[in-house]
């Protein structure tokens, strides 16, 4: 824990050293405008660790608000003006001086008129990516419609609906309004099997569990179940799981139900395992009738490859927020076979909805809030 620290502080003073040199000092002389800038550079460096640190599960929320919108526009920054370092580089080098008496002056403006044009370029274009991504995290979720077919569904069964939501994380940011309106989607569809699919919170049931009140209210003609993402083993697992039961959803700990013709299982999620309370994929999988399709609920896509032994017919999961902030989910791929939408793990029908809120940054680009409802077609 102490190592994963150091690294994030390093990374932290790196990021914020680079945005000081290209946009303070670069930009400005010696005098009180390069020392104002300094010193806020100095503060909004140590603005994030404090952010990250002090608000995890609700604890100073109100520091939540600058310290996250700074990172996304932080995050921004550095997204637009790592690309134009080529092109400094270029005019630096093909913007010659008008006689040599004035070399070292004109070598000086002409590097501090670059930097300025770059800092300006580099500054709108963040700027207007923050306020687009911000306006469409904190606007209300999309509903994204689509049709599965699964082999074996009993013909009766045709058209089964699923809701299908996740990451909704719930804490400093996101309270009972945000739970509240995500209900009201998942209602308005009349789904028949609502899955929760991780990531519910992040804080502590003490200190948000009335701003989950709204999940009393979800409706569906087979119930609505609910399987555990990483956050909540930050967030104190177990209480949550007794809450959530408490508000009418079923938490599924490495089990399955049978719904008419059709299975459907749970499993906890990988970052339990270190709290004892990982997957079990025997447990929840094993022993039953293969002539019966199974739909799987799990938090993360990458946990296909564990189940794909056990013949799952499909896999639904979140975790990926879709990227979230574009070009972040070129990333996340890295570590997740199917960041967003259909895909097949090792032969297993994978399908990742968005999620219905944020983490970190109130931010989403080019990965809109979702619910998704998933209508089942026999075939």
């Amino acid at each position: 824990m102490a190592g994963f620290v150091a690294v994030i502080v390093v990374v932290d003073l790196a990021v914020h050293f680079y945005l000081w040199k290209r946009l303070v000092r670069d930009v400005t002389r010696p005098g009180w405008r390069r020392t104002a800038g300094t010193v806020v550079a100095a503060g909004l460096a140590v603005l994030v660790p404090v952010t990250v640190g002090a608000t995890r599960g609700g604890h100073l929320w109100w520091l939540a608000w600058p310290g996250y919108v700074w990172i996304g526009l932080m995050f921004y920054l550095l997204v637009a003006l790592v690309p134009l370092e080529v092109p400094r580089l270029a005019l630096v080098l093909l913007w010659r001086p008008t006689s040599r008496t004035s070399e070292a002056a004109e070598t000086l403006s002409r590097r501090q008129a670059i930097a300025r044009g770059a800092a300006i370029v580099a500054g709108l274009t963040a700027a207007g990516t923050t306020g687009y991504g911000m306006r469409t995290a904190l606007g209300p979720p999309r509903l994204q419609r689509v049709q599965m077919p699964l082999a074996k569904l009993p013909r009766s069964m045709d058209g089964l609906r699923l809701a299908i939501v996740s990451d909704i994380h719930l804490g400093p940011l996101a309270r009972t309004h945000h739970v509240g309106r995500i209900v009201d989607l998942i209602n308005s569809v009349t789904a028949d099997i609502v899955c929760v699919v991780g990531d519910l919170v992040d804080g502590s049931v003490a200190e948000l569990g009335k701003f989950a009140e709204p999940l009393r209210g979800i409706e569906s003609r087979q119930g609505a179940y609910f399987v555990t993402g990483n956050h909540e083993y930050y967030s104190g697992f177990a209480p949550w799981i007794d809450e959530v039961a408490s508000l009418g959803v079923r938490p599924l700990r490495n089990e399955r139900v049978e719904i008419g013709g059709l299975d459907l299982a749970g499993v906890n999620d990988l970052g339990g395992a270190q709290y004892g309370d990982g997957p079990d994929f025997a447990k929840a999988l094993g022993d039953r009738d293969p002539s019966r399709p199974v739909v799987l609920m799990a938090h993360q896509p990458v946990v296909a490859r564990q189940a794909a032994p056990f013949g799952v017919d499909l896999q639904v999961s979140g975790h990926t927020h879709g990227g979230q902030m574009a070009p972040f989910n070129l990333v996340v791929k890295l570590q997740q076979p199917v960041v967003s939408g259909f895909g097949r793990v090792d032969g297993v029908p994978v399908f990742v909805t968005n999620g219905a809120g944020f983490w970190g940054p109130p931010l989403r680009v080019g990965a809109p809030p979702q619910v998704t409802v998933m209508d089942l077609r026999s075939s």
